[in-house]
């Protein structure tokens, strides 16, 4: 399985030079890629091949007057950008036959300096290393200066550098993990847990925990705000702009870096302690068009399950999502009785069949744990997860036994 393992970078004066030379001659070749294959559709030809505009973009731009400077940069960050044309292209018409899972994929638009984000990316032919000392040795760049927070498992295959709108520099690398040490680090167990993701609550499991939200936005607002009124008062163009700019972006770093941190942290222990966990799948883009949007961004449910689910196939466990149309608010998780559609200010009630008093919350991870259960009967996959993995060609979800509820 490969992932990404991101560290800071803190390159010198010099080094933020040469950085910034190689954003924009990769940004150049992007353009100039876009702009190619724009001119053939529009005179009706067909699309260059990758081969042609390698030839004409970098090797024979790079001895006119007008592109001779792409020749201060590597050659590998701008194949690397011509690349990332081609995928975008890829990607747009698989998204226009239908062929991509998501929403539609629009057609690649040329990049600016003013971009947010700005990234090259350097490969093994590049003949980048790590030093001795610790440092990232970039080709035509220099040896970087990096905050190891952690070992690499493995050797990378690449590294991309990235300069995000907060000014600050991070390396990337991408690396294949062991599945035997993976395993070794969590071992199997027994546990299985459902889960419903709210609003008063981040979470609420069906064993009863209830992890609070740290609203990490709403906590920051008087402080954004600020930052905010402050650069709308700025003159456009200006240095002081700019800086205020920079302010900003650096507020909404460290919230989005806090609520990183708190989504990583749980969903780590959450896969730790759990063999098979359920978990809905709540409709976000619907519900960030209500009045609860700035609440539904702030808590990050999507982030959050996305992590769950790459970290369950990293360390062989189960992750089911249940339907989000599944009435696990309305049906009562100890007789199965649906008592029907209830106001988000109900957090307690009554069963009126068996007389059982819910927590809302927790009747709702109950069921969603029952759910998940259900699925598996319903697929036939194998009901002892971690011992035997489910077929490749079976349909439905994979996830573990409900349990068994009251007569």
């Amino acid at each position: 399985m490969q992932l990404r393992y991101a560290f800071r970078l803190y390159p010198e004066p010099g080094q933020r030079l040469a950085l910034a030379r190689a954003f924009g001659c990769a940004r150049v070749v992007f353009n100039d890629a876009v702009r190619a294959r724009e001119d053939a559709r529009g005179a009706g030809e067909p699309f260059p091949t990758a081969g042609v505009l390698s030839q004409k973009l970098i090797t024979q731009a790079k001895q006119t007057p007008e592109r001779s400077w792409l020749g201060e940069v590597s050659a590998v960050v701008l194949q690397q950008s011509l690349r990332d044309a081609e995928v975008a292209y890829k990607n747009f018409f698989a998204s226009l036959r239908g062929e991509r899972k998501g929403a539609k994929t629009g057609a690649p638009r040329f990049k600016s300096r003013k971009d947010s984000r700005q990234s090259i990316r350097f490969t093994a032919n590049a003949r980048w290393s790590i030093t001795g000392s610790g440092r990232l040795n970039l080709p035509k760049i220099g040896a970087v200066k990096v905050k190891w927070s952690r070992t690499l498992p493995a050797r990378p295959s690449s590294v991309t550098v990235v300069k995000d709108a907060a000014g600050r520099y991070f390396a990337s690398f991408v690396v294949d993990t062991d599945p035997g040490a993976d395993a070794a680090r969590m071992p199997g167990t027994d546990q299985t847990v459902g889960i419903d993701l709210g609003l008063t609550h981040f979470a609420v499991l069906s064993d009863g925990t209830k992890i609070g939200s740290p609203r990490f936005l709403r906590r920051a607002e008087k402080k954004l705000k600020k930052a905010q009124r402050e650069l709308s008062r700025k003159q456009k163009g200006s240095k002081n702009r700019a800086k205020a700019r920079l302010k900003v972006a650096r507020a909404h770093a460290k919230v989005a870096d806090a609520r990183r941190e708190f989504h990583h942290q749980l969903s780590t222990q959450l896969i730790r302690d759990n063999q098979a966990i359920g978990v809905e799948d709540l409709a976000v883009q619907g519900l960030a068009r209500t009045r609860l949007a700035r609440s539904v961004h702030d808590a990050g449910w999507s982030a959050f399950v996305n992590m769950l689910e790459y970290k369950a196939a990293r360390y062989g466990r189960t992750l089911v999502k249940i339907g989000r149309f599944e009435p696990t608010s309305q049906t009562c998780s100890a007789c199965g009785i649906k008592d029907g559609p209830k106001p988000l200010n109900v957090r307690e009630w009554t069963c009126t069949a068996c007389g059982t008093v819910h927590d809302r919350d927790h009747n709702a991870a109950k069921n969603v744990k029952t759910a998940a259960g259900r699925a598996v009967t319903a697929c036939g996959a194998p009901v002892r997860p971690g011992l035997v993995p489910a077929q490749r060609e079976e349909t439905g979800s994979h996830g573990f036994p409900p349990e068994p509820c009251a007569a």
